[in-house]
């Protein structure tokens, strides 16, 4: 983890950037569109986003204005819930994609659980079997949703984007993600700010020279977790990508572990759509 292009391998051999340029909450599109051309132009190549965000053609169109090859973007994208079902999610596809100015996804992701989660991800797996889609996985799924879908799926999920911040590490759906091979990416792991108000990150920050927002990011990174930290701000764009010239101690890392308290910024996934527990075989 040396470099903005460092990547980790997916369980279908796909290569992701580690670090990823989020886009939630981004209403401002010129603000938005200038902010994606200008990381690109630094060095970010994972763009992620969704059909519920609504800057999908804001993306597209920077990344066409960018001077970099679109087979250099690691683009992402989400099926919303309302979009669920075999038909509609292939025709959300063809939708988002009009829209992103592309071909292909390199990933595409389930937005939330819902009840038909099974027609969904048959959808996915059409897709990328026809080569639409680079990889597939889901966002917000527990290791209950995850049984589930894998009880009948025929390709097991490349991805699990969650919520994962100090506050809220679920070691046990890490644990799982692992034993299956499901690389865990966070959303929101600066919690919209609240991390720059807890203590011990600030003295982490004094102790290595860095901002609260890089040593969160970094230990998303020596957590194995791949994140992806939302600005439109120039200079908090650099920053978040200056995470890779240090490293944090062991110790250091089991102590920002233990400011885990279960707390969430957004829905719980259980009380989004609960599903029956599964025996682990």
């Amino acid at each position: 983890m040396n470099d903005i292009k460092d990547y980790v391998i997916l369980n279908n051999d796909v290569k992701m950037p580690l670090l990823g340029f989020g886009t939630y909450n981004a209403d401002d599109s010129n603000k938005l569109n200038n902010a994606i051309k200008k990381g690109i132009e630094i060095g970010y190549r994972h763009i992620d986003t969704a059909s519920f965000y609504g800057n999908e053609e804001v993306i597209g169109s920077a990344i066409k204005e960018s001077e970099i090859s679109r087979k250099e973007i690691f683009l992402v994208d989400k099926v919303w819930n309302s979009e669920h079902g075999y038909e509609k999610t292939l025709k959300s596809f063809q939708e988002s994609i009009k829209k992103l100015k592309t071909d292909y996804l390199d990933l595409y992701l389930i937005h939330w659980p819902q009840s038909l989660n099974k027609e969904t991800w048959k959808a996915l797996e059409k897709l990328y079997k026809e080569g639409y889609i680079r990889a597939i996985g889901v966002s917000n799924f527990t290791i209950n949703h995850l049984q589930q879908l894998m009880e009948n799926a025929e390709i097991i999920p490349a991805v699990n984007q969650i919520e994962f911040h100090p506050r809220l590490v679920q070691n046990d759906l890490m644990e799982f993600c692992e034993k299956y091979n499901i690389q865990m990416e966070a959303w929101s792991p600066l919690m919209r700010g609240l991390v720059f108000q807890i203590p011990f990150l600030k003295k982490l920050s004094r102790k290595y020279d860095k901002t609260i927002s890089q040593i969160v990011l970094r230990w998303d990174l020596q957590m194995g977790v791949t994140t992806i930290p939302k600005s439109t701000t120039l200079s908090r764009i650099k920053e978040n990508m200056d995470i890779f010239n240090f490293k944090i101690s062991e110790e250091d890392m089991k102590n920002i572990e233990k400011l885990n308290d279960g707390f969430r910024m957004g829905m719980n996934p259980d009380e989004v759509f609960k599903c029956p527990e599964i025996i682990q075989r």
